[in-house]
């Protein structure tokens, strides 16, 4: 059977890129510390020797709208064309062309349908940067296949945070069961406190630092009976417009289980929080 070598989630923050590679007098004061957490990160990756990418993310209204924008949808392409026009205009992210995985593709979308997860699929599924940003802090190279599974954390009506919870144990459950001799690696990405275009945008922190400390805390020890205790539709809202996000990184920790992170670590990027986690399965050593 497959071998699940790491589970990895974070915040993404499409500026990264650009805030590390200007030049010197042009860098934001926290850029050298962002980049050495982030290599930090990308080790914890690294260390687990992984053969393929299943990548958990959401669409930014760039090919999925109101009209028709799915719940849960997983990609079975043989290859993926990444970054949309306005994330090479505003974020200065460069263009990809990521070699898909269609034989665990299929295999998860059975999976998952046979779980009661009704997910929608494509063949011509072009990502964003909510995938595109940990391949450039945790993968640069871009030179391993990917399976990417996009979920709902923007349309209402969204699913709840325990479906999501559920959603990653079922992730888990089809990794184990996947009859290969390969080691796989699920890496997501989502939000702590996020306002998007509203009045609390640009403060001098997130717009709820204690929300973050405490989700930092929750994914920390893996405790997802706190998280579904206290996290709601409506707090997520009062933390903040996009906060929402918080449910792919509980999706994360289903498919890590509830254990405490093997690796955690923050910086305050003066609007936002980001954050990282790895988790290494039980057996998963490479």
């Amino acid at each position: 059977m497959a071998t699940l070598a790491a589970v990895l989630a974070s915040t993404h923050h499409p500026f990264y890129l650009k805030a590390t590679t200007a030049p010197p007098e042009q860098q934001m004061p926290q850029a050298a510390e962002w980049k050495r957490k982030v290599e930090a990160y990308r080790e914890t990756l690294t260390r687990a020797e992984p053969d393929i990418l299943v990548m958990v993310g959401a669409d930014h209204f760039h090919q999925f709208f109101l009209d028709n924008y799915p719940t849960f949808l997983i990609g079975k392409a043989p290859r993926y064309d990444a970054t949309f026009y306005n994330e090479e205009r505003e974020f200065g992210l460069p263009k990809y062309v990521l070699e898909g995985h269609e034989e665990l593709s299929g295999y998860m979308l059975q999976g998952l349908l046979d779980r009661e997860f009704d997910f929608a699929f494509s063949n011509e599924l072009k990502i964003d940067h909510s995938i595109i940003c940990p391949i450039i802090t945790v993968r640069p190279q871009a030179d391993l296949p990917v399976v990417p599974i996009y979920a709902n954390i923007f349309a209402p009506p969204l699913p709840s945070p325990k479906r999501f919870w559920k959603l990653g144990r079922a992730i888990r459950e089809i990794i184990d069961a996947y009859p290969s001799d390969k080691r796989i690696a699920a890496i997501g990405t989502g939000h702590l406190s996020l306002e998007l275009g509203g009045p609390r945008q640009f403060g001098e922190h997130g717009p709820d630092p204690e929300f973050d400390r405490q989700a930092i805390e929750w994914l920390a020890n893996g405790d997802i009976e706190a998280i579904l205790a206290n996290v709601t539709h409506e707090s997520l809202a009062k933390a903040g417009n996009a906060t929402a996000g918080f449910m792919d990184m509980i999706l994360m920790l289903g498919i890590a289980g509830p254990e405490k992170a093997a690796y955690v670590d923050n910086l305050d990027l003066f609007h936002t929080m980001e954050a990282y986690f790895t988790w290494y399965p039980e057996g998963a050593a490479a």
